[in-house]
């Protein structure tokens, strides 16, 4: 059989890219990993300003909403607290809603010790980097090296960006004084809203989201500030178990 040959084009590969049937070298992919990894960092820790603002918005002072930042560093759960705490809640009752919404790191981080295989000494740093945004730029990686490169940049990116943007946050609204005159207050809620609209695609999402929030809104009137927040997590289990009741049992399927 005759060998079969591709056309060259004369003009070349353009500047900079490999020759055909070459791989792109590692440093280019490294690149691209980077690049991503400080496109999400910098994206989310902006949100850090409204984060301080609504902190010093509920009453907790420069140096609490600081403090809030470099030792908790979970986003959701930090607005999870201080909205509690604005409306009023239970200083316990709002870090029981914060926790275990900031609970599903934990699971994050079963994934991730397994593709990022640490040193033992590297893990307590690790640890305290999983979140969303660190997690979901590592799991979109492929081999260990580009794993790490994207958990550590995103994690030390966000972390900076977002403890600096609340220090500033945190200091402007308490130059301004009340907050609630320039609707900062709103701001926690809507950053939160749109951390997670994201994260609800599918319509079992979808109703489990609307479920929580009539739990939530509902209760509202009724019961302590902070505690609405945990009921509306029984929407979860709620519409779980509302869908194992529609599913036809085994012996009620029809026979094949």
């Amino acid at each position: 059989m005759a060998e079969q040959t591709t056309p060259i084009d004369p003009a070349g590969p353009p500047p900079g890219d490999p020759a055909p049937g070459i791989p792109a070298p590692p440093a280019a992919g490294d690149r691209q990993v980077i690049r991503d990894a400080l496109g999400v960092g910098i994206a989310v820790g902006l949100s850090g300003f409204a984060f301080g603002a609504t902190a010093a918005g509920a009453g907790l002072t420069v140096g609490q909403a600081c403090a809030l930042s470099l030792l908790v560093f979970t986003g959701a759960s930090q607005f999870a607290l201080v909205g509690a705490l604005a409306a009023g809640g239970n200083p316990f009752t709002a870090a029981a809603g914060a926790f275990f919404l900031g609970a599903r790191n934990a699971f994050y981080g079963l994934r991730l010790s397994q593709l990022l295989a640490l040193p033992r000494a590297a893990r307590p740093l690790a640890a305290h980097w999983v979140i969303d945004e660190s997690s979901a730029v590592a799991l979109a990686q492929r081999g260990r090296r580009h794993t790490r490169l994207g958990f550590f940049v995103t994690g030390a990116t966000l972390y900076v960006l977002w403890n600096v943007t609340t220090l500033l946050g945190a200091l402007g609204a308490e130059a301004i004084g009340d907050t609630g005159a320039w609707g900062l207050d709103a701001a926690g809620p809507a950053v939160f809203l749109a951390l997670l609209a994201p994260m609800v695609r599918t319509a079992r999402e979808r109703v489990t989201a609307a479920a929580a929030v009539l739990l939530g809104l509902g209760l509202l009137p009724v019961l302590p500030g902070g505690v609405p927040v945990l009921v509306a997590a029984l929407a979860a289990p709620a519409v779980l178990w509302a869908e194992g009741r529609r599913r036809p049992r085994p012996s009620e399927e029809s026979p094949r």
